[in-house]
């Protein structure tokens, strides 16, 4: 990138807040190390989500029963579940229909820090994810330590968590959207991985988020140069 090109990206920074998912990088240490923006932490009683037009965050519902997320949650700037983040899950189950949830991809983040509330970002360290499915939907969460949390920090793959905690993030994403009394749920975790497909996934997302929407710089650098 020119020296021009540096200075009107730079100009627009301070200008314009970028878009979460379009206008913030994933980051240059990507997969081993990764920008997470953060859109719920343990203490929010309302599930706020990224609104992906607008970029701002949104009310997406109250917490309408006891469900509380253990941990920051949030998404990956830059990623798409599609084709393949899909096929991966295929080939490890076995199956051939299930298709991407065409959403940013998921990140729950370990921390000992109390982070008040949402809309930050974070650098964290991928150290595994649940193969889950939503509505049928390929819908993978990373799961990730904050990188130089002093608690956390030596945890460098999935083994490192005790049970414990698993079962904790189990729970919430089995139950978070079903009612009290009932046996139906949308959601299914087929399986835990580790640091290496973590980072697979995480590779996938971001190469289908390219072939989504391109090279977002590019696109608007040629309309820039656009000379009516």
């Amino acid at each position: 990138m020119g020296k021009k090109k540096k200075e009107l990206w730079e100009i627009l920074g301070m200008l314009f807040r970028a878009h979460p998912w379009h206008g913030v990088s994933l980051g240059d240490e990507q997969p081993q190390v990764v920008t997470a923006y953060i859109e719920l932490v343990p203490s929010d009683t309302v599930k706020y989500e990224i609104d992906k037009y607008s970029g701002h965050l949104k009310v997406d519902r109250p917490q309408t029963y006891s469900n509380i997320c253990p941990t920051l949650y949030g998404m990956l700037p830059q990623t798409y579940s599609g084709e393949r983040v899909a096929g991966i899950c295929n080939k490890k189950t076995g199956r051939t229909d299930i298709v991407g949830d065409r959403d940013p991809l998921d990140i729950c983040v370990l921390t000992e820090k109390l982070v008040p509330h949402g809309d930050i970002l974070l650098k964290a360290r991928p150290i595994g994810g649940f193969r889950m499915l939503d509505g049928g939907e390929a819908d993978d969460k990373i799961i990730a330590v904050m990188k130089n949390d002093a608690l956390y920090e030596n945890w460098s793959d999935i083994q490192s968590c005790p049970s414990a905690v698993i079962e904790r993030l189990e729970h919430y994403f089995l139950t978070y959207k079903q009612a009290p009394g009932s046996k139906k749920t949308q959601s299914e975790i087929l399986g835990i991985y580790g640091r290496d497909e973590a980072y697979e996934i995480i590779e996938a997302a971001h190469a289908d988020y390219a072939d989504k929407y391109g090279d977002v710089k590019q696109a608007l650098s040629s309309v820039l140069k656009f000379k009516p």
